[in-house]
């Protein structure tokens, strides 16, 4: 299930299949069956409910599920939200990647249950630098930029209530 905002403004619930060039599901609870045909990496023609639409793809961002999209010579700018993306907004973190970030807080109540690095330890994003135990689950924090750590706030066996410190870089 994905979460389409359109231009800043529309937003769209979507469960959608693709099949080969063929595609069906669900767009804001009614169903919704099509297929295209792909001329190049960048250009599509799509056809849905006996229209013909031409798509052009004209930007791209993966790694922030953003698309400059032209349908039929009208821009649109779509951004794509996954059951995950919409975690960490609830979480409050889902604008980690915009932001420099120099400490890392609780996402939640818990323990720590082990603490992988010491101050003065170089990481890379994507480092696991602390496991915290909530609701009977192990949940393993990761580092979301290299960097240096300056200080470890908390010890293992700890118990940290949500947003609290506890490791700085």
């Amino acid at each position: 299930m994905y979460t389409i905002n359109v231009n800043d403004s529309n937003k769209h619930k979507s469960d959608l299949k693709l099949k080969g060039n063929d595609f069906e599901g669900v767009l804001n609870e009614a169903l919704v069956k099509g297929s295209f045909i792909k001329i190049n990496p960048h250009q599509y023609h799509l056809l849905h409910n006996d229209q013909s639409y031409n798509v052009d793809v004209m930007k791209l961002n993966a790694v922030e599920k953003t698309m400059v999209l032209k349908i039929n010579s009208v821009k649109y700018t779509i951004e794509l939200k996954d059951k995950y993306d919409e975690l960490l907004h609830s979480l409050g973190m889902d604008n980690v990647a915009s932001a420099k970030i120099n400490q890392i807080k609780a996402p939640m109540p818990g323990m720590v249950l082990n603490i992988l690095v010491h101050e003065g330890n170089e990481v890379k994003k994507g480092d696991v630098l602390l496991v915290l135990e909530a609701m009977k689950m192990e949940n393993m924090l990761k580092s979301p930029t290299d960097g240096i750590i300056k200080k470890i706030a908390v010890q293992k066996g700890n118990a940290v209530e949500k947003n609290q410190l506890l490791i700085q870089f």
